[in-house]
């Protein structure tokens, strides 16, 4: 069992940044594949970034390539999202997501278990 709880979210103006963090429990972290998705209201949940076990190999939605940052410390059990120059688009709640399997990075069902999520809002 793993539990995700995601912190870092809220209110900022286009242009601006944010930097989310996920905490997970359990030894086994390092070996989880973790993701990032989010979901705007009326909208289906989306990928929007995930990084391997080894942090070696990222994988980013081309909405927020060269925008946001995935990252992880397998010695803090936290993953990290640093999300620079936000758009209003960007705005929706942000879930941490984690796969046991490392299979389909990009693919919501690939990933076991979920946090609650926290909100982002981006203002024109």
């Amino acid at each position: 069992q793993v539990q995700l709880v995601e912190s870092g979210g809220g209110l900022v103006q286009a242009g601006g940044s944010l930097r989310l963090s996920c905490a997970a429990s359990g030894r086994t972290f390092s070996r989880y594949v973790m993701g990032w998705f989010r979901q705007a209201p009326g909208k289906e949940r989306e990928f929007v970034a995930a990084i391997s076990w080894s942090g070696r190999t990222t994988y980013y939605a081309d909405s927020v390539k060269g925008r946001f940052t995935i990252s992880r410390d397998n010695a803090k059990n936290t993953l990290y999202l640093q999300m620079n120059s936000l758009k209003p688009e960007d705005t929706a709640v942000y879930y941490c997501a984690a796969d046991p399997s490392g299979l389909g990075p990009e693919r919501k069902a690939s990933y076991d278990y979920w946090g609650q999520g926290t909100q982002v809002t981006v203002s024109s």
